[in-house]
């Protein structure tokens, strides 16, 4: 209705061919769409509990209202109302069929699946709400038997997560945007050869059973792995695995809990580490393990700290860790989510260079915009929500343990703090440089509930979050769930240069702009995907520009001599992506799921 309206429904096709027996008492396409009308109003017709005569699936005891919640159900769930329930209804107001807010609250979850697949037989038992609805439009509404019991469930969850939100717009925001990118990533029609490369010993007996997060070269050629829960892992020549640092067992504050992304969160080594022996990580530890240096007021519950730390070895060529560390920052969170992400050193910086040895962190919202305290995430002036750039080899900052270099664009300004270089991100997950020549910065930014971000790093830039979730508008005092059509652009924020809504995924995983030579055809395209769903994409880095949005491919994958995805290869429905890559610039995927890494070998054409 909002964003397909011109459009016939999806759901159309597949219920004629599926009720054909009913529908051929329908006599045009306009009866059928008011058929479907029948269906969704049912929902929001005032109604105490149907009395059936006969009700062998619907308990005489209250029903349970409990909806699906995961994120992959959600996900699915939204999908399935984009392709069957968008063009005619939506969660603000009514259309071809009525506002569905608050339709989970007021109508029995039982009888919503009930009548959902088999609307004639309610209304021949004499179900008053069902009658009512049939004697108003004079037809059978056909059944809805296509839809699996998990199918209903997602659906349901997908209604109900989305019309509990819409509960939250205070400001009566209308137009909110299911759907708000229609058009869907096209096929690249080439598929990636992948093989079975290390398998990550197991940290857990439950899934994920190794919490894989970044895999990486270091300053000297050796290739580096982790896991979240503590292990900095060496991958050696023979595809083994060396422990090269146990965090969970030097740290004694450690935790890997709530997940997510706590525990050892990231790392990066020194350009110098070869001679200097310094790298750095972040992890997590306990609300008031110690005073942060950026502490939450008194009237906010801090959930845990982040940590950043500088690690000294005492023999940078040594495959174990032994030597010294200290303390660098520390930062109270709100929540376990969106908090430190990816540690980054400009690999493209030559030595002299003002970027050279300059250390890059980004740090999410951990939920304060939607907690009530939007303006700590806002502005340069607080930590959250930014990626700051610091001189890990300096002590000018505040605390005094390490330096705000002296080109960072808020540095002279009283109400900002030095250490930000850029702000207004949710989640920045991942930031990349590209090494094959044009050196361009991307940051990935994870979204809320509609749009996942790639955006082109910028000193001083705004990013938008949380008045901006991709180009759409995003309000805190409006229905969470959704996005916004812009009302009024001002060039106060920073476009990303790529974007997806969550018919595509539901997490941006950032990539690399490939630098390898095995696979030819990727030479010049970044490569980033989808956490959650698995999904590989690819932007050509020459059309990536400011103020632009690049042209997007989804790319297929090949295992075992088959084309293939990576739920089926991992067998979880939540594939838990990552992209590595090696000392030649060559792709790796990581699976966190099943703890294994595949590399990228070869790449083939696919029909389309």
């Amino acid at each position: 209705m909002l964003q397909q309206e011109s459009q016939p429904s999806l759901w159309y096709s597949r219920c004629r061919a599926i009720g054909s027996n009913l529908l051929s008492a329908i006599s045009s396409p306009d009866l059928f769409v008011l058929s479907l009308f029948l269906v969704l109003s049912a929902l929001l017709l005032p109604s105490c509990t149907p009395e059936v005569a006969d009700k062998p699936e619907i308990s005489n005891a209250k029903s349970k209202r409990k909806y699906s919640t995961g994120e992959m159900a959600i996900q699915h769930g939204m999908q399935l109302f984009n392709l069957h329930c968008a063009s005619c209804h939506s969660f603000a107001e009514n259309g071809i069929g009525p506002n569905l807010s608050g339709v989970t609250s007021e109508v029995e979850k039982d009888w919503l699946i009930a009548f959902i697949k088999n609307p004639s037989e309610l209304i021949d038992k004499g179900d008053p709400r069902a009658k009512e609805l049939f004697t108003k439009y004079k037809q059978y509404m056909p059944p809805f038997s296509m839809l699996s019991e998990e199918e209903l469930e997602d659906l349901l969850g997908f209604i109900h997560k989305f019309s509990e939100g819409e509960k939250r717009n205070k400001n009566n925001r209308p137009g909110g945007l299911i759907n708000p990118i229609a058009e869907k990533i096209s096929s690249s029609g080439l598929s990636l050869q992948l093989e079975e490369y290390v398998k990550v010993p197991p940290s857990s007996e439950v899934t994920p059973v190794s919490r894989i997060n970044q895999m990486e070269p270091i300053p000297g050629g050796r290739l580096f792995l982790h896991d979240l829960r503590g292990k900095l892992f060496e991958i050696m020549e023979d595809k083994t695995l060396s422990v090269y640092l146990d965090a969970a067992q030097v740290l004694p504050q450690f935790i890997d809990n709530p997940g997510k992304g706590s525990g050892l969160a990231s790392w990066a080594f020194h350009p110098d580490f070869e001679d200097n022996g310094l790298f750095y990580t972040t992890h997590s530890e306990p609300a008031g393990s110690a005073e942060a240096d950026y502490a939450l007021a008194d009237s906010i519950k801090v959930t845990l700290q982040f940590v950043l730390l500088e690690w000294q070895a005492e023999e940078p060529t040594s495959s174990t860790f032994s030597g010294s560390h200290r303390e660098m920052l520390r930062v109270d969170m709100a929540s376990g989510a969106h908090t430190f992400q990816e540690l980054n050193f400009n690999p493209t910086a030559k030595p002299g260079s003002a970027d050279y040895g300059k250390l890059y962190l980004g740090i999410g919202d951990t939920g304060l915009a939607l907690r009530g305290y939007p303006f700590l995430c806002d502005n340069p002036g607080n930590i959250w929500g930014s990626v700051i750039r610091i001189d890990p080899l300096g002590r000018d900052s505040r605390n005094g343990n390490y330096g705000i270099p002296k080109d960072n664009p808020f540095v002279d300004q009283a109400d900002a703090l030095g250490e930000i270089w850029a702000y207004g991100f949710r989640n920045p997950h991942r930031i990349a440089w590209d090494e094959t020549g044009s050196g361009k910065m991307l940051i990935t930014n994870i979204g809320q509930h509609s749009v996942e971000e790639v955006n082109l790093g910028q000193a001083g830039a705004n990013y938008g979050w949380p008045h901006r979730e991709g180009t759409f508008l995003f309000d805190v005092y409006a229905n969470p769930e959704l996005v916004y059509p812009v009302e009024e652009e001002n060039g106060e924020y920073m476009d990303p240069v790529i974007q997806y809504d969550h018919d595509e995924g539901s997490a941006v995983s950032g990539g690399y702009v490939y630098a390898g030579e095995a696979v030819e055809e990727l030479k010049g395209k970044y490569i980033f995907g989808d956490i959650s769903l698995g999904t590989l994409f690819y932007t050509e880095i020459a059309k990536i520009e400011a103020g632009q949005q690049a042209p997007v491919y989804r790319l297929d994958f090949s295992f075992n001599g088959e084309v293939t995805d990576l739920v089926a290869v991992t067998g979880s429905r939540r594939v838990e992506l990552r992209i590595g890559m090696d000392q030649a610039g060559e792709l790796y995927i990581l699976t966190k799921s099943n703890g294994m890494v595949y590399k990228v070998v070869g790449c083939e054409q696919v029909a389309l």
